[in-house]
């Protein structure tokens, strides 16, 4: 007696979606152990960062493709078996690296002051101009703040407190928790703006002057 195959799907759009549920499970368990791998020192930071904001990516992009059939992902986590707290932190709260999230510079890989300094500077006028041209998808804003944050954090005078870094944070921790299709509001955009016109203010004033 021969054995009947199991069909798991039965179109491809069925199969297409399975394949998406299995990427989304290996990102979950993936950044969960790098979160641990890093906290018990078994990785650089060097080797942590880049890795870290590979998975962040995969899992915004997937996540978008699966709006509709992956509604919650927590919930996904639990119908699954998943218990990945650090990744739950890292992918749906802070949607930072923790390098990045803590200011910590990565080592042998900070530019100069100088450099660091026209980064920045850089990075604030481009998120600027960015929404002053409307362009408030969060996958078009997201990757602007988390380079702006990245790159104040290469800036050695600047206190971990400073008010870049937190209103920086919070926005990429908000936009963390929304649908990379998703758009900010017209209020959303211009405090965005606010904080950020602010914030490149403070960080002017911040830099030594020149006698």
């Amino acid at each position: 007696m021969t054995g009947t195959e199991l069909k798991l799907w039965n179109d491809k759009a069925e199969r297409e979606m399975y394949e998406n549920f299995a990427d989304l499970y290996a990102i979950i368990k993936t950044t969960e152990k790098l979160e641990k791998a890093y906290v018990r020192d078994v990785i650089s930071a060097k080797e942590y960062e880049p890795a870290c904001l590979k998975l962040i990516a995969q899992f915004r992009t997937l996540r978008t493709t699966l709006k509709d059939s992956v509604p919650d992902v927590e919930r996904f986590m639990s119908a699954y078996k998943l218990e990945c707290p650090a990744a739950v932190n890292r992918l749906l709260q802070s949607g930072l690296p923790a390098t990045v999230e803590h200011g910590r510079p990565v080592p042998g890989e900070g530019p100069s002051s100088a450099m660091a300094v026209a980064e920045t500077v850089q990075h604030f006028i481009t998120a600027m101009d960015s929404l002053k041209l409307s362009m408030v998808a969060v996958d078009q804003v997201y990757p602007l703040l988390s380079d702006l944050v990245s790159s104040m954090n290469r800036v050695p005078q600047l206190p971990p407190d400073f008010e870049g870094k937190v209103k920086g944070k919070d926005w990429i921790s908000r936009l963390a928790k929304m649908s990379a299709s998703d758009e900010l509001n017209e209020g959303q955009a211009r405090q965005l703006l606010f904080d950020l016109e602010s914030s490149y203010t403070a960080f002017m004033n911040s830099l030594p002057k020149s006698s």
